[in-house]
């Protein structure tokens, strides 16, 4: 055989290996119309940080900055092949992007559209794909124009698109903030509380941005600790006003919150968005792996107002701090409700998972008896309900509660369960003198 026809067959064999690259992205297949779509912009995040890039409602934005990487999560339940499709519209031509699934590389070339309209790409297919939260990511490789592209649907279709979770008709703000979750504390029948104590410990790693480990939550508002950036941590205490609006200037003088003392070094004013009321926070760098306790004193006062005081206990100064104390109006009320919840408040760190343990909760009632409360019942918020995300779990853990969220974990609690930790006989040791 010459050497001219041994390079021919080379050439021909290095064609057939590269027409069978499945990393490689097949452009010749198109969407069939039976794709379910997933919106870009209730589904990602940038998990690297590039330049200029955003997630959006519309999708990915501003992308092009080769070091930027957006991921998206959706879950599938059924094993089954997976064909991932993006949906864009680019104005330059060729620029190519890496997509990363599962054990699988794609690369794709992006071809600027006849009109200027979205158009589908064929990215590749994930065989037997495995029932769980499936994670996406793309990445800028050539770039010959101002940007990659506008992205806006990633489009999956195939055995395992049977029965899927992820954020479709539904707000992607609440659906990029990832659910809430909420354990509920009984008290006996027949009692009445006047002080409702508990005790948090963030497991160290489990405490990103966004964070409120919420400890001490009653009918009319809630106290505990939260992440509020990569240097600020705050200790949060925080009464709703009786009138109902999202803006804390429409409260009539009649209704406001009345903040009748706080402590040294607290900030104190009104809050809205969710509701609108009294706050006041510590400004505390509080640490994942070391407990805290909380105390939270509700009682009615005179004319028609009921006294709300929190203190909180650090376990680096050894002694309780006074957060505030607030009256509230037209309201006559003991403690009740007492709960704990767990919710992440950015929407950038929707995808990173957190976790609390709630232990040792006891209540001291108004004729001075302490009684541990060791029921509890777990909930969610309307994330949660609506299936858009399925990434929350609760219930008894070391002898104690626990919440934990976000994360696109795969295996979750079902909602409205009960629980029953160990008692601990471990009755909280108040003196009460020195309360301020």
């Amino acid at each position: 055989m010459n050497i001219k026809k041994s390079l021919y067959i080379l050439y021909a064999l290095l064609i057939l290996v590269s027409c069978n690259d499945k990393n490689t992205s097949d452009t010749s297949q198109v969407p069939t119309g039976n794709e379910i779509e997933i919106p870009l912009g209730g589904n990602s995040y940038i998990t690297q940080q590039g330049k200029t890039e955003k997630v959006i409602d519309e999708g990915f934005s501003a992308w092009s900055s080769p070091e930027a990487v957006f991921s998206t999560y959706f879950k599938v339940n059924k094993e089954g092949n997976l064909k991932l499709y993006l949906k864009y519209k680019t104005d330059s031509e060729n620029n190519v992007i890496e997509v990363r699934c599962k054990d699988k590389t794609f690369t794709v070339t992006l071809t600027k559209p006849k009109v200027n309209a979205d158009t589908a790409i064929y990215i590749g297919t994930i065989d037997k794909c495995e029932a769980g939260y499936v994670k996406v990511d793309f990445q800028g490789k050539t770039l010959n124009g101002s940007t990659y592209a506008t992205v806006s649907s990633l489009l999956v279709d195939g055995e395992a698109t049977k029965d899927m979770n992820f954020v479709g008709d539904f707000s992607y703000y609440w659906g990029r903030r990832g659910p809430s979750v909420h354990m509920g504390y009984t008290i006996p029948e027949g009692k009445t509380a006047e002080w409702f104590y508990n005790e948090v410990t963030v497991p160290e790693g489990q405490d990103p941005i966004g964070s409120y480990f919420m400890s001490n939550g009653f009918g009319e508002g809630y106290f505990g600790i939260q992440v509020n950036s990569a240097t600020e941590r705050r200790v949060l205490f925080s009464v709703w006003s009786p009138f109902e609006t999202d803006d804390p200037n429409e409260i009539p003088d009649e209704h406001k919150i009345i903040l009748v003392k706080k402590g040294e070094g607290v900030t104190t004013g009104e809050f809205g968005n969710e509701g609108s009321g009294g706050q006041s926070y510590y400004v505390y760098n509080w640490k994942a792996g070391s407990t805290y306790k909380f105390l939270t004193h509700i009682k009615p006062a005179s004319k028609g107002y009921t006294e709300y005081t929190s203190y909180f206990f650090a376990p680096e100064t050894g002694k309780w701090k006074l957060i505030a104390q607030f009256l509230r109006p037209s309201t006559t009320t003991y403690y009740t409700r007492p709960h704990s919840f767990l919710e992440n408040f950015h929407t950038e760190t929707g995808y990173i998972g957190r976790k609390a343990n709630y232990n040792n909760q006891w209540i001291y009632t108004k004729e001075g008896e302490w009684i541990e409360l060791t029921s509890g019942k777990f909930t969610a918020d309307n994330t949660a309900h609506n299936k858009a995300r399925m990434d929350y779990k609760g219930g008894v853990e070391q002898a104690g509660f626990f919440l934990q969220n976000c994360g696109f974990f795969n295996d979750n609690t079902t909602i409205n369960s009960t629980f029953e930790r160990t008692p601990t006989g471990n009755k909280p040791d108040i003196k009460w003198e020195e309360l301020e």
